[in-house]
């Protein structure tokens, strides 16, 4: 049984019946070490308006405030034995005190009020991948510091992955057909536009967002490609999961991938959907699929700085685990990293 709690308008759910007491010392340590960052950061605000200031020594420094800050937050959960009801409690209190100047910067307002409505969203994805700071004053510090973190590092590297591997792909045969799980805006298709006309390939890219589709076929049609080259679908890509339906609704391809997709999911319905997608490639197809690696980057940037919990704090032991419960022989399994290393990039082939 849960029971619910709106607290500083979020909504926390919490099994009952529970008692607690409440570690207040180390509430108010928090509270503490909050008060004085972002008085900190104020300080550095005003630094921003004075001529002549050193813009990277400015950075380095908001960079060591904001760690010390995480480091803080680490510290709290252990404290409070990662005790979830707590955390999330002081998670939110966090990003209500801390707002008024943490919102200077237009990357992390977002990523605290996902104004399309779902995290993740094609349009952060495309700020991570162009990696230019869009705010000004502090905010440009800030989002300068969300861009450099290694996760994000890590995207744009995915990326760059994702498209070799593709482009690998497309070199072994004419006239492939590709599906595309939770599309987003296909950079990497529009980026390879020219292997894809002159293998003769087929896409099917589907995402549920409308948004996101409007700017993949806008780009893609700049890149010259067709619908009989690439064609975009709004579908849910958690229908997939049954043999049947993906079969009716597509057929049979010889390759199928998907990028950051797959974090969103709880193992259980993961491996489900890899049997389908595994069954749904012909023979001699591959399926494509990246995974992020919790040990290679800070998740309380993400849990605490920003509000993006979605994805799924995973370790490479952990995919592998997944990948084991899969109807999957271990022959066609390669892995391999992204430069930066958190990301990794399974290739599954079929014989």
């Amino acid at each position: 049984m849960q029971k619910t709690a709106i607290y500083r308008g979020e909504e926390i759910k919490e099994a009952i019946p529970v008692v607690r007491e409440m570690p207040e010392n180390y509430i108010a340590e928090l509270e503490m070490r909050t008060e004085q960052y972002v008085q900190q950061l104020r300080d550095f605000e005003s630094r921003c308006l004075l001529p002549g200031f050193d813009q990277e020594q400015l950075q380095a420094e908001i960079a060591l405030l904001t760690d010390s800050m995480l480091e803080a937050c680490v510290r709290f959960e252990q404290q409070v034995n990662n005790d979830a009801f707590i955390v999330k409690t002081a998670q939110v209190e966090f990003r209500e005190k801390t707002n008024a100047i943490l919102s200077r910067s237009y990357l992390i307002n977002r990523t605290r009020t996902w104004p399309q409505g779902h995290q993740g969203d094609y349009n952060t994805l495309e700020m991570a991948y162009k990696n230019s700071p869009l705010s000004e004053g502090i905010g440009y510090y800030l989002d300068r510091y969300m861009l450099t973190a290694p996760l994000a590092e890590g995207v744009r590297d995915r990326i760059v992955m994702l498209r070799e591997l593709l482009r690998g792909a497309l070199s072994t045969k004419p006239k492939q057909k590709v599906l595309d799980v939770a599309c987003g805006s296909c950079r990497e298709v529009f980026e390879l536009a020219p292997a894809i006309k002159a293998s003769g390939a087929k896409f099917v890219c589907v995402d549920l967002d409308d948004d996101a589709l409007n700017f993949a076929l806008d780009r893609l049609a700049h890149a010259g490609l067709t619908t009989e080259q690439v064609e975009l679908r709004k579908y849910n890509a958690l229908r997939i999961f049954d043999f049947e339906t993906a079969v009716m609704e597509f057929g049979m391809q010889d390759v199928i991938y998907s990028v950051g997709y797959f974090d969103y999911l709880p193992d259980d319905f993961l491996i489900k959907l890899l049997n389908s997608l595994y069954k749904l490639l012909a023979p001699g197809g591959k399926i494509i699929a990246s995974f992020k690696d919790v040990n290679r980057y800070r998740p309380h940037i993400y849990h605490w700085l920003v509000n993006w919990d979605g994805f799924l704090q995973r370790t490479e032991d952990d995919f592998e685990r997944i990948l084991h419960y899969c109807d999957l022989p271990d022959s066609a399994l390669k892995m391999e990293r992204v430069d930066s290393g958190s990301v990794i990039f399974y290739t599954i082939a079929k014989p």
